[in-house]
């Protein structure tokens, strides 16, 4: 439970670029920051095992809730399904999208930070260079805010500080965070879990868009010396 007059932040947190990058910047702005990932049967679950390993390094608690068999639909989640084709239910969605998952993620963390006396969650969510998912867009992160203020009582924010950088610009606000080699060697994006390759963007092989939206925003962000 959070002391009085003591600023608090929960951190949906998965192990990857973005996430880590949020976690590093609720640091700087919160007394207290905690952690919270999620077990979904995703193909890329190594995510965890770095989150976990990020978070001890960073001095947060981290708690994993086991939700697989709970989202499906998605090539994150389905081993038959091409990562880079379209979404089987929507072909202007990418197969990656997996249906319902911020805000599940996000009403389960409102409940999490709820017990802890915390009502600001932090996510790595973006819009501007984002990989197709509506559900990373900041009108549905305003939705979530006044629901969950709704249905809990309390005055809950949603804080999402990459919502409209580019992913150059996210690799720039790791080096201003002093974290950009924690990333690089660290975090993992790769949807496959691909760990075995290692690039100077980071591990992983460019036949997944996660990977491919990575390493560009890495070079472009070399191009503009901001990193």
């Amino acid at each position: 439970m959070a002391q009085s007059g003591e600023s608090a932040a929960l951190v949906l947190f998965s192990g990857g670029q973005d996430s880590t990058t949020a976690l590093f910047w609720a640091k700087q702005r919160f007394e207290r920051v905690e952690t919270i990932g999620f077990d979904y049967g995703q193909r890329h679950r190594v995510e965890l095992d770095q989150a976990r390993r990020i978070a001890d390094h960073a001095g947060v608690p981290f708690h994993v809730v086991d939700i697989r068999g709970t989202l499906r639909g998605s090539a994150l989640t389905d081993d038959g399904l091409d990562m880079s084709a379209a979404h089987q239910q929507n072909p202007d969605l990418p197969a990656s999208f997996l249906p319902a998952r911020n805000a599940l993620f996000l009403t389960l963390a409102a409940g999490h930070a709820y017990n802890l006396g915390i009502c600001d969650l932090v996510g790595g969510m973006c819009q501007t260079d984002y990989s197709g998912y509506p559900d990373c867009r900041r009108v549905f992160i305003d939705a979530m805010e006044v629901s969950l203020s709704l249905a809990l009582e309390r005055d809950f924010r949603i804080h999402t500080p990459l919502m409209y950088l580019t992913k150059a610009e996210t690799w720039k606000m790791a080096r201003e965070l002093g974290i950009l080699e924690l990333v690089r060697e660290w975090t993992h994006t790769d949807y496959y879990g691909n760990r075995d390759e290692k690039h100077e963007w980071g591990y992983g092989r460019l036949d997944n868009p996660a990977s491919i939206l990575r390493a560009k925003g890495y070079e472009e962000a070399k191009e503009k010396g901001w990193i």
